[in-house]
């Protein structure tokens, strides 16, 4: 298994991932699967292409099994801050340590990124695996979100809000 930065070539597989992704667990996602799946490849390419915009994948041979995204805030006030989003990793590859692989890159990154002091992210309550790791990595939970997200008319997802402060 290795770790690197996508890049435009990397654009299918990608898309390809992130459907599996939110079939898999719809609650941890903002968008529902219906809604990505209109989304052009040119739109993944461009993704991965931005500025301060960093997705870094999980390779089993040759495989993508798993990502996570940093982005860098824009505003000139917010420049200090970047967020993780994005994070999946198929189910054959859990339990094999490439969630803490991906975000120790993500993180090793904004550590490397001039100015970038702390990182966000957001965590649906009832994932505790994926809790437990940001928790081991040092994240701080600093406020839960009551229905943070709502899928047809009565389903709703609480969200915890964590941060790592790196300086």
């Amino acid at each position: 298994m290795h770790i690197r930065l996508l890049k435009e070539s990397d654009a299918r597989a990608y898309r390809e991932l992130r459907l599996e992704a939110l079939q898999d667990s719809p609650e941890a996602f903002a968008i529902t699967y219906e809604d990505e799946l209109k989304k052009p490849l040119e739109d993944y390419r461009s993704r991965l292409s931005r500025r301060d915009f960093w997705t870094f994948g999980a390779f089993d041979n040759e495989k993508l099994v798993g990502v996570v995204t940093l982005i860098r805030e824009q505003g000139r006030k917010l420049q200090h801050r970047s967020s993780i989003v994005a994070m999946y990793v198929t189910s054959e590859g859990r339990r094999k340590r490439i969630g803490r692989s991906l975000m120790q890159s993500a993180i090793h990154h904004a550590k490397q990124t001039k100015g970038i002091e702390q990182i966000y992210l957001s965590v649906v309550t009832t994932n505790t695996a994926a809790i437990g790791l940001y928790l081991s990595l040092g994240f701080e939970m600093y406020g839960t979100e009551k229905r943070a997200m709502k899928f047809g008319d009565s389903t709703y997802w609480d969200e915890y809000h964590m941060v790592l402060y790196l300086i």
